[in-house]
């Protein structure tokens, strides 16, 4: 009697990134079922980048959807500018870039003592969302960045001001996200929301996305401040007592170039940027953001004008 040879089943794996990327790719077409006018900020950075990668899988073999916004300060880094209109090009996208620079030009905003220009987005980003009448704003934010970020859901709804307020806010049980909102009225969309700087590039190797330049390792001249490394140019200058040196660096968040600092690294590929974050015990914004170090409830004053 022959006994029949039994073929073992074919287990597939889901990963933590998988997980993510499906979520995040729900959420993309979610938004598109209920909103007439979703918009993707995109900046340039990492996670703007990433959030663009997985908003074409969602609707991949067709296009995005979805309209660009970028709120230029002015101090951006030429190498984030350069990649944002390549890409734009590249993919045949809709680009809309509400610049503070033209809000300062006209009167309607004031340079800050600082030099700073982060904080002044709010105004251009509100006045472009009422123009165009966005009713859906994907946001790049992640809940491991910063305290005010973490308490943010996936629909954050906004009111007719733009701002946030937490008793207008809905629970988001079994991944069920309620987009109700009235005429005025917008919601923020957070498709990051449970990523980690970690996870995030672990899928940047893993789906070899490329990045501006400036995220691995390359020769800057910078100077010290606070703790952070300050690349000298044009919105950012030593002052007395601080030394310029030529140091290897890269950003791990990019921003106004006056107040976004780099850090020491000699990582030049996603793989070992990957294993210098997994030993890092600080937020990226912790430790290279001087916006958000202006006092303890900066990016939560932020949030709550309209901000993010």
């Amino acid at each position: 009697m022959r006994v029949a040879h039994m073929t073992a089943p074919v287990i597939n794996t889901v990963t933590e990134l998988d997980a993510l990327e499906s979520e995040s790719i729900f959420v993309f077409r979610e938004v598109a079922a209920e909103f007439e006018r979703p918009v993707i900020l995109f900046s340039g950075g990492k996670d703007s980048i990433v959030m663009l990668h997985l908003a074409r899988k969602a609707f991949s073999p067709a296009g995005v959807p979805f309209t660009l916004l970028h709120v230029d300060t002015g101090h951006n880094f030429p190498e984030v500018l350069a990649y944002r209109d390549a890409v734009v090009e590249q993919l045949g996208l809709r680009l809309e870039v509400a610049k503070v620079e033209d809000y300062i030009a006209d009167g309607r905003l004031r340079e800050r003592t600082d030099g700073t220009r982060n904080q002044l987005q709010t105004i251009p980003l509100l006045d472009a969302i009422n123009a165009h009448r966005f009713d859906a704003v994907f946001g790049g934010g992640r809940r491991d960045e910063e305290r005010a970020r973490a308490k943010e859901r996936i629909f954050s709804l906004r009111d007719e001001f733009g701002q946030w307020d937490p008793r207008n806010q809905r629970p988001e049980l079994w991944s069920l996200y309620n987009g109700r909102h009235r005429p005025g009225e917008h919601v923020r969309v957070f498709p990051l929301s449970n990523w980690t700087e970690l996870d995030i590039w672990n899928y940047i190797e893993r789906e070899q996305i490329p990045l501006p330049s400036i995220y691995y390792a390359h020769e800057r001249d910078v100077f010290e401040r606070d703790g952070m490394l300050l690349a000298v140019g044009p919105y950012s200058q030593p002052r007395d007592g601080e030394t310029v040196a030529r140091r290897t660096v890269r950003y791990r968040t990019v921003g106004d170039m006056s107040c976004t600092g780099a850090v020491a690294s000699g990582a030049t590929s996603a793989a070992e940027v990957v294993i210098e974050v997994a030993a890092s015990e600080i937020t990226e914004r912790g430790a290279t953001r001087a916006d958000d170090r202006a006092s303890e409830a900066a990016m939560e004053d932020r949030k709550r004008e309209g901000y993010f």
